[in-house]
């Protein structure tokens, strides 16, 4: 195993794609230490930033001691591995991850897991803005694997998501599921507005408070749990509503009832 202690405060973004197991794979630790990075626009390597040492284990698995909040990129496109981060993470962490583990002892920053299509991510902060969305004007997002946070995620998570599972033990931010096209959201607490525009498939599970359900969603009924995944069934009751209508889609929203009783004067007679 690999471990890389911070040398000192990051004064500018950091560029390093090259912390990922399959890059370490196969290297000495002179090789490694001599991969390129950078610090704004400095060209540096990465003993430049990093203390790096080698423990007996015999693994390319990488441990992160120290704050990395400014470093970007880490594990991107990684396929095997683990990657443990101990301290604050910055943007693009895990990007296109097609498998392995990363887990982030802190909170990370934007377009975390974007473009995911394999492996987990677990994060025991907050999750940033973008997670698991793609880049404006793409319309490829996340498309399986699982993305596990411990705090809240912000906005425009999981735009255009088409597999994989995003479990969130806080509150979302606004514009959650965009476009959603497939997969399974689930989100213990509260969800802000714009819940779900243009979603055509997978569903978003809400335990906690919503500001509001979008017209272009119809209410279909009231179930007592809603299936999260093989792991979690979140218990219920909770209003089941359609939609997005106005994308003739067929997602579905299981919003909390008794979260949500101001849902019940609008909805009830519906049902």
């Amino acid at each position: 195993m690999i471990v890389l202690t911070t040398l000192k405060k990051y004064e500018a973004p950091v560029q390093a794609a090259c912390i990922n197991p399959d890059v370490f794979q196969g290297k000495t630790l002179e090789q490694i230490a001599n991969l390129p990075v950078t610090e704004g626009n400095a060209q540096l390597t990465l003993c430049d930033l990093f203390k790096i040492e080698e423990t007996p284990d015999g693994t390319s698995n990488i441990t992160i001691n120290g704050d990395v909040g400014r470093v970007k990129r880490i594990g991107q496109g990684m396929k095997t591995g683990e990657i443990t981060i101990n301290g604050n993470v910055g943007m693009h962490t895990g990007e296109k991850m097609v498998g392995g583990k990363i887990t982030v002892n802190g909170s990370s920053g934007s377009w975390t897991g974007s473009q995911m299509r394999g492996g987990v991510l677990e994060i025991h902060g907050d999750g940033g803005d973008y997670l698991g969305s793609p880049y404006r004007g793409s319309e490829i997002g996340m498309r399986g694997g699982l993305i596990l946070v411990d705090g809240n995620i912000g906005t425009d998570s999981a735009c255009y998501m088409a597999g994989g599972v995003i479990k969130v033990k806080g509150g979302a931010g606004r514009f959650l599921g965009y476009h959603m096209l497939k997969g399974a959201i689930y989100i213990e607490k509260e969800c802000a507005y714009r819940l779900a525009p243009c979603m055509t498939g997978g569903k978003i599970i809400i335990a906690g408070t919503v500001e509001e359900v979008m017209p272009s969603f119809t209410v279909d009924g009231v179930k007592g749990k809603a299936k999260v995944d093989a792991e979690l069934t979140a218990k219920g009751p909770f209003y089941v509503f359609l939609g997005d209508l106005a994308e003739h889609g067929t997602g579905k929203l299981f919003i909390s009832r008794e979260s949500n009783p101001q849902l019940g004067p609008i909805y009830d007679k519906y049902l």
